[in-house]
């Protein structure tokens, strides 16, 4: 037994070490850079400031702002990304549908795209495919650009989220279907169930351990997004679309004040735990056990 124990370590031991390696240690030391002031280049040249930099961004108005965007954002992308990723699932798992699996392949894909990359071909869209189809259908009102106006930027960043994403909740919600006992669902059909109250009533609860993993994960991603910030908006127009994770970005390496930026991103790490352990105590607790 002793041994089985040993030959355990023996191949966890790498993976513990390269979790401390990456990210227990850096963020030791990260929280220690909060209580500097430092250009991040200069050696020798940090200066300790105790709690100033937590203090300074209490009247930074900028910080303030981008905390409502990304509030806003990770709000209507959270509600978009499961709904339609729910929807996805249920579609693809209903027994008239046929090349399921040829659909599901499909609505994941563009998952693997990189944000990048999916930010790019996006703007595209929006700067040139979409008016071009406007203006050819002599739709003046919506020949312009969604990237241009704070309100229109933002739904179109969700939207492009929701494109990405839902295919990725999806399969969790497929195999929450699944793992729903046949004999739930056959005594539904044979009690007559319609269609909203199998899902309301049946479906739903049954699928709460699902919906907790696929809000934790669209929640935490939603608050950190920056690659698709960054490649389909910048930030803009006039940092009406700039979220958090951007906002520390530039004050690290293009404000160089990177004490400062540090004690942003210790803020924005409690900041997500908060908000997802709260999210995941108050889901588990509507949990039904089978």
């Amino acid at each position: 037994m002793k041994r089985g124990k040993g030959w355990y370590a023996l191949f966890v031991f790498p993976l513990v070490a390269v979790f401390l390696v990456v990210n227990i240690i850096p963020f030791i030391i990260g929280i220690g850079y909060t209580f500097i002031e430092w250009d991040g280049l200069t050696p020798g040249a940090q200066k300790y400031v105790g709690l100033d930099n937590f203090i300074r961004i209490f009247s930074d108005a900028q910080f303030g702002r981008d905390i409502g965007h990304t509030l806003t954002y990770t709000g209507m992308a959270l509600v978009g990304i499961n709904v339609v990723g729910l929807a996805f699932a249920l579609i693809v798992t209903s027994r008239w549908l046929y090349g399921r699996n040829a659909a599901r392949a499909m609505l994941f894909m563009p998952y693997l795209i990189g944000g990048l990359i999916l930010g790019f071909i996006w703007k595209y869209i929006y700067n040139n495919a979409l008016p071009d189809i406007a203006n050819s259908l002599g739709l003046t009102g919506l020949t312009g650009s969604m990237l241009t106006t704070p309100s229109s930027a933002m739904l179109a960043m969700v939207i492009t989220d929701i494109w990405k994403s839902a295919g990725y909740v999806m399969i969790v919600y497929i195999t929450g279907l699944q793992a729903i006992p046949d004999e739930v669902m056959e005594a539904a059909r044979v009690d007559g169930v319609g269609f909203w109250s199998n899902l309301f009533q049946v479906k739903l609860p049954l699928l709460m351990p699902a919906i907790t993993i696929c809000l934790f994960m669209t929640l935490s991603a939603s608050f950190k997004i920056y690659d698709l910030n960054l490649a389909l908006t910048g930030g803009g127009p006039s940092k009406s679309t700039q979220m958090l994770a951007m906002n520390i970005y530039n004050e690290i390496f293009a404000r160089s004040n990177f004490g400062y930026g540090q004690a942003k991103a210790f803020l924005f790490f409690i900041f997500i735990a908060v908000f997802t352990l709260a999210q995941v105590s108050v889901t588990r607790k509507r949990e039904v056990v089978m």
